[in-house]
């Protein structure tokens, strides 16, 4: 196919240039571009050239326009988000941006709306608000835990539930908490600290002081979970991978009615002892088939953070798959070492 050029103009340089991010950043939000669709961009004040062939031309002349669009509204702009608008994009090329970037959950004490930023979080929100119990498997970055907590104060808001519970598995430490010094909000103050920075992000500090005060948030570390019914509840479970079997089926079975819960966790960051099994995996594969229960997943692709933490997780992850290779050929090689020994005794 024969390649073409297209010039596309925008009367704004200011709303272009949060598109493309700083002199700085745009180089590498280009080359990110040029890396996905193949199509050659050259950027000069307030005109974007294109090359390339038709399709990758009308795709990415669609994420412009859309991505300015977004941008002329003031809408703020992460250095991942056009990346992320060609994930969009290219799966469904009728999709319109402002159906994900503007499904608001709720917007913060300092005005800013928080919404998902990817299509990933965009079916995770959707999960969220449609059933009982939602997973959310990934490495971090993606969003799993601050997204929950904005769920769980919306709903608090709008009064579907009566209190937030937040709850993670304390194995860190090593040592029974009843050994820690101070009070049950001290001992395990230090593993809730994500959940902890998501609240205090989406409303007032002395507000959530107060509410913590008055029981409509509660902090419990897992083991604190035995034999309690959860009603007119939202629920997070955060480091699930930490988890046992026998804990996980504790937590799921506390569910009551109007609850709400949502069980994060990224398999690759086990700090469980070797012999002990993640419940984590075990209850995704378990209550694959029940309904009301939704996993979802997240890759190093939908990381949130600084674009090094993405290209970190993609080494991180390129190396577990190239180190699994290996391991199954040296499976292969010892497998035919043994027959080749049988053959010949």
């Amino acid at each position: 196919m024969s390649s073409e050029t297209r010039k596309l103009v925008f009367n704004d340089q200011r709303a272009l240039q949060l598109v493309l991010g700083s002199p700085s950043e745009s180089k590498r939000t280009v080359a990110e571009l040029e890396r996905s669709t193949g199509v050659a961009l050259h950027v000069r004040g307030t005109e974007v050239t294109l090359n390339g062939e038709a399709e990758g031309l009308d795709l990415v002349e669609r994420l412009l326009k859309q991505m300015f669009g977004l941008a002329r509204t003031g809408r703020p702009m992460l250095p991942t988000d056009v990346a992320r608008g060609i994930e969009i994009l290219s799966k469904d090329p009728e999709a319109e941006l402002t159906a994900v970037y503007d499904d608001v959950i709720i917007t913060k004490s300092s005005g800013k709306a928080i919404s998902p930023r990817s299509l990933a979080q965009k079916h995770y929100v959707d999960s969220m608000r449609r059933n009982n119990l939602v997973f959310g498997v990934g490495p971090a970055g993606t969003g799993k835990t601050f997204l929950a907590v904005a769920m769980a104060v919306r709903r608090l808001q709008d009064k579907q539930v009566r209190r937030i519970i937040l709850s993670r598995p304390a194995v860190e430490a090593g040592e029974n908490l009843g050994f820690l010094p101070g009070t049950l909000e001290e001992k395990v103050s230090p593993y809730m600290r994500p959940l902890y920075d998501g609240l205090y992000d989406m409303l007032d500090g002395p507000k959530v002081q107060r509410m913590m005060e008055q029981g409509v948030i509660e902090i419990a570390p897992l083991a604190y979970m035995r034999g309690r019914t959860l009603n007119d509840a939202f629920v997070i479970l955060d480091e699930a991978q930490n988890t046992t079997r026998e804990q996980m089926k504790m937590l799921l079975t506390r569910i009551g009615i109007g609850t709400w819960t949502v069980v994060t966790g990224d398999p690759s960051q086990r700090d469980l002892d070797g012999r002990e099994r993640s419940g984590l995996n075990h209850a995704i594969r378990v209550l694959s088939g029940v309904p009301s229960v939704s996993v979802c997943k997240f890759t190093g692709n939908d990381v949130m953070r600084h674009p090094l933490v993405q290209d970190i997780v993609r080494a991180y992850e390129q190396d577990t798959r190239e180190r699994a290779e290996r391991r199954e050929e040296r499976r292969a090689q010892q497998h035919g070492q043994a027959r080749e020994r049988g053959r010949d005794g």
